[in-house]
């Protein structure tokens, strides 16, 4: 079992992540994440990143910083369910 100190450590850089992921984001969204070229009469603009893995990202260290909240409280936010196969 891992100590508290270490649990609480890895639970702060991990919301920082997330929070930085969280306005990468919203800059994105805000259309100040764009970049803009032009060549004659054509227009293009295009994202910096890529979006969808930035909302993957996310996605994986909410439920991180879940999994790291339930481990510090002592319970488990993975549940295990054991199937027994009958032949009858």
């Amino acid at each position: 079992m891992r100590r508290r100190e270490a649990i609480e450590k890895e639970l702060e850089e991990t919301r920082t992540r997330l929070g930085l992921y969280l306005n990468q984001e919203e800059n994105l969204l805000s259309k100040r994440g764009v970049q803009s070229y032009s060549i004659g009469t054509r227009n293009i603009q295009r994202y910096n990143l890529d979006l969808k893995a930035i909302q993957e990202m996310i996605a994986k260290l909410h439920q991180r910083v879940t999994e790291l909240e339930a481990e510090l409280t002592g319970g488990s936010s993975r549940r295990a369910v054991g199937v027994v196969p009958r032949d009858w």
